[in-house]
Protein backbone atom coordinates (compact mmCIF):
# COMPACT_ATOMS: atom_id res chain seq x y z
CA UNK A 1 0.00 0.00 0.00
CA UNK A 2 1.39 3.20 -0.88
CA UNK A 3 0.47 5.90 2.39
CA UNK A 4 1.72 8.64 0.50
CA UNK A 5 -0.71 7.84 -2.75
CA UNK A 6 -3.57 7.48 0.45
CA UNK A 7 -2.51 10.68 2.30
CA UNK A 8 -3.10 12.28 -1.10
CA UNK A 9 -6.44 10.84 -2.12
CA UNK A 10 -8.00 11.43 1.83
CA UNK A 11 -6.66 15.18 1.18
CA UNK A 12 -8.55 15.41 -2.31
CA UNK A 13 -11.69 13.74 -0.13
CA UNK A 14 -11.66 16.16 2.35
CA UNK A 15 -11.62 19.08 0.34
CA UNK A 16 -14.08 17.35 -1.96
CA UNK A 17 -16.43 17.53 1.13
CA UNK A 18 -15.62 21.19 1.98
CA UNK A 19 -15.59 22.42 -1.98
CA UNK A 20 -19.38 20.86 -2.13
CA UNK A 21 -20.32 23.15 0.75
CA UNK A 22 -18.63 26.42 0.11
CA UNK A 23 -21.77 27.77 -2.17
CA UNK A 24 -24.32 26.98 0.45
CA UNK A 25 -21.96 28.19 3.45
CA UNK A 26 -19.87 31.11 2.55
CA UNK A 27 -19.02 31.23 5.99
CA UNK A 28 -16.32 28.65 5.20
CA UNK A 29 -14.71 30.44 2.60
CA UNK A 30 -14.33 33.49 4.83
CA UNK A 31 -12.83 31.36 7.54
CA UNK A 32 -10.35 30.16 5.37
CA UNK A 33 -10.18 34.20 4.41
CA UNK A 34 -9.61 34.94 7.65
CA UNK A 35 -6.89 32.27 8.70
CA UNK A 36 -4.86 33.09 5.71
CA UNK A 37 -4.56 36.77 6.46
CA UNK A 38 -3.06 35.63 9.87
CA UNK A 39 -0.63 33.62 8.04
CA UNK A 40 0.38 36.43 6.43
CA UNK A 41 0.30 38.68 9.15
CA UNK A 42 2.74 36.61 11.23
CA UNK A 43 6.12 36.29 10.86
CA UNK A 44 6.19 32.54 10.90
CA UNK A 45 5.44 29.75 8.58
CA UNK A 46 6.33 29.44 5.05
CA UNK A 47 4.80 32.82 3.50
CA UNK A 48 5.03 31.31 -0.36
CA UNK A 49 2.26 28.70 1.01
CA UNK A 50 0.22 31.80 2.77
CA UNK A 51 0.68 33.90 -0.57
CA UNK A 52 -0.33 31.31 -2.45
CA UNK A 53 -3.81 30.10 -0.55
CA UNK A 54 -4.68 34.42 -0.94
CA UNK A 55 -4.21 33.84 -4.52
CA UNK A 56 -6.50 30.84 -4.73
CA UNK A 57 -9.17 31.98 -2.20
CA UNK A 58 -9.82 35.67 -4.25
CA UNK A 59 -11.77 33.50 -6.41
CA UNK A 60 -15.62 33.11 -5.98
CA UNK A 61 -17.08 29.59 -4.39
CA UNK A 62 -16.77 27.55 -7.57
CA UNK A 63 -13.53 28.72 -8.40
CA UNK A 64 -12.30 27.62 -4.90
CA UNK A 65 -13.78 24.89 -4.91
CA UNK A 66 -12.87 23.69 -7.78
CA UNK A 67 -8.96 24.51 -6.85
CA UNK A 68 -9.82 22.16 -4.20
CA UNK A 69 -9.99 19.28 -5.91
CA UNK A 70 -7.39 19.95 -8.66
CA UNK A 71 -5.15 17.42 -8.81
CA UNK A 72 -2.19 20.05 -9.86
CA UNK A 73 1.18 19.80 -8.54
CA UNK A 74 0.66 23.58 -6.36
CA UNK A 75 -2.86 21.93 -5.22
CA UNK A 76 -1.20 19.18 -3.98
CA UNK A 77 1.27 21.05 -2.08
CA UNK A 78 -1.33 23.95 -0.73
CA UNK A 79 -3.24 21.11 0.19
CA UNK A 80 -1.02 19.89 2.87
CA UNK A 81 -1.10 23.22 4.73
CA UNK A 82 -4.77 24.08 4.11
CA UNK A 83 -6.73 27.03 5.92
CA UNK A 84 -9.83 24.96 5.74
CA UNK A 85 -9.30 22.89 9.13
CA UNK A 86 -12.17 22.61 11.36
CA UNK A 87 -14.19 22.99 8.23
CA UNK A 88 -15.08 19.15 8.67
CA UNK A 89 -16.20 17.85 12.13
CA UNK A 90 -14.34 15.00 13.62
CA UNK A 91 -17.68 12.04 12.74
CA UNK A 92 -17.07 13.53 8.91
CA UNK A 93 -13.55 13.00 9.11
CA UNK A 94 -13.22 9.76 10.24
CA UNK A 95 -16.01 8.58 7.90
CA UNK A 96 -13.88 10.23 4.61
CA UNK A 97 -11.13 8.67 6.17
CA UNK A 98 -12.66 4.72 6.55
CA UNK A 99 -14.05 5.27 3.05
CA UNK A 100 -11.36 6.02 1.66
CA UNK A 101 -9.35 3.66 2.86
CA UNK A 102 -11.61 0.94 1.44
CA UNK A 103 -11.64 2.66 -1.95
CA UNK A 104 -8.23 2.56 -1.88
CA UNK A 105 -7.53 -0.96 -0.83
CA UNK A 106 -9.87 -2.41 -3.42
CA UNK A 107 -7.90 -0.81 -5.74
CA UNK A 108 -9.29 0.49 -9.65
Amino acid sequence: MDLHQLAEERSIAYHGAIAERLRDHPEILEMARHRVEGWLASREGARFYARKWAEVLKGDAASVAAFLVERSELATELRQSSPFAGALGPRERWKIWRETRERFLQGP
